[in-house]
């Protein structure tokens, strides 16, 4: 029997997740535009200034994405001035990221509007559900996949 539309495309939780974080991303970027930092870019700071320094291996587990995405979406920052990768003094394979002054500088400037577009969202949605979705789809990463393992 072949699958019906709605098996294939309405059932598929990989799609729905995706088109609503498309649409959410879309959101929390233009409300970003007035720094120069994209979501993913202001996320990565938001971790990185709380921390003195961390592996990309360690960041890249925190934040549920692969190592090579994560050090792609450093380079900028890194040109920016924004973070340092360098080697671990104490294992040359393993490269240390750092927020600079500038990033965390880049950070708080940023910090009001992701407030803004936060508070908008959960007018929208309801702080009550928007704290179930960040639960659930926490959650989410517990169900046993390892999309990136070797």
């Amino acid at each position: 029997m072949a699958p019906t539309e709605t098996d294939t495309v309405g059932a598929c939780n990989n799609l729905a997740l995706r088109k609503a974080a498309r649409y959410l991303s879309a959101a929390y970027d233009k409300a970003l535009t007035p720094t120069g930092l994209r979501s993913t870019q202001f996320s990565i700071l938001r971790h990185l200034s709380s921390r003195e320094e961390i592996t990309i291996t360690s960041l890249a587990e925190i934040i549920a994405m692969d190592r090579t995405t994560l050090a792609s979406n450093l380079k900028p920052l890194a040109r920016e001035g924004l973070v340092t990768v360098e080697p671990s003094p104490t294992d040359r394979r393993a490269r240390i990221v750092t927020i600079t002054p500038a990033g965390l500088a880049r950070m708080n400037a940023a910090l009001p509007h992701w407030r803004t577009v936060q508070a908008q969202f959960e007018d929208s949605f309801g702080k009550e559900k928007a704290a179930q979705l960040r639960s659930i789809l926490e959650d989410v990463l517990d169900t046993g996949f390892e999309p990136w393992a070797e």
